[in-house]
């Protein structure tokens, strides 16, 4: 009985030792397939977050290229337009220059035209002054006292007659005149004009005014305001 019960002993102490020994090495191998389980999963994961490290990186990168090449275009256009704006001043510039040069024509072509028209009669009118001043001078040869004489005689009437027709015809051709332009100058007791007057003579005369037309000795004409002929005066000099 006793050898039974060492025996017994014996076998539950070697059991013991193999369950023992058995553990330890059982968790090892669960560790190590379970390292060999997650290595891989580790692995893709790493490759999984590289992966999308360098998208990232990529993306950046591409944006970044992206923006530079907007950023050039931008300044192309902007290049563009400035020379599109330059170059529309530059046209607005020679348009508004044409329009002023043109309407400087159109002015100096109708001013020219209107001088033209306005001065077309001017040798003819040189020509006829001439004539005016005969009637002038037919007019002064009459004495002033026998135009106002009491005396009624027949060849005094007569003499009256010829001068009152002369008179009224030279009124009339002046007025005629005087609708085409054409002004005699009568500055007897006026102050002296260069532009119109032509000084011929000049004499002291204390009871006058110096620098004033005394005398007329031929009256002068405008044509449209322009001088014709200046009259040919005596002009005062007390100084």
């Amino acid at each position: 009985m006793l050898r039974t019960a060492l025996t017994r002993s014996s076998r539950a102490l070697c059991s013991g030792t193999r369950v023992a020994v058995q553990r330890p090495v059982a968790s090892q191998i669960f560790q190590m397939q379970a390292a060999r389980t997650a290595a891989p999963q580790l692995r893709s994961a790493a490759r999984w977050y590289s992966a999308e490290a360098e998208g990232e990186k990529k993306a950046d990168e591409g944006a970044e290229k992206k923006e530079d090449e907007a950023d050039d275009v931008v300044a192309a256009l902007k290049k563009q337009l400035e020379a599109k704006d330059a170059e529309a001043r530059e046209w607005k510039d020679k348009c508004l220059r044409t329009v002023a040069d043109f309407r400087n024509l159109q002015e100096r072509t109708a001013r020219d035209v209107k001088q033209a028209k306005d001065f077309a009669i001017q040798k003819f009118a040189k020509d006829l002054v001439e004539s005016v001043d005969n009637f002038d001078r037919a007019l002064s040869v009459v004495p002033q006292e026998k135009l106002k004489s009491e005396e009624q005689s027949e060849h005094l009437k007569d003499l009256v007659n010829l001068y009152e027709g002369l008179k009224m015809t030279e009124n009339i051709l002046l007025q005629t005149l005087k609708k085409h332009g054409l002004e005699r100058i009568e500055p007897e007791g006026e102050i002296f004009n260069p532009n119109e007057h032509e000084a011929t003579f000049m004499a002291p005369m204390p009871d006058k005014e110096h620098n004033v037309v005394f005398h007329v000795q031929q009256k002068g004409f405008k044509l449209n305001g322009r001088v014709l002929r200046p009259a040919q005066v005596g002009v005062v000099k007390n100084k």
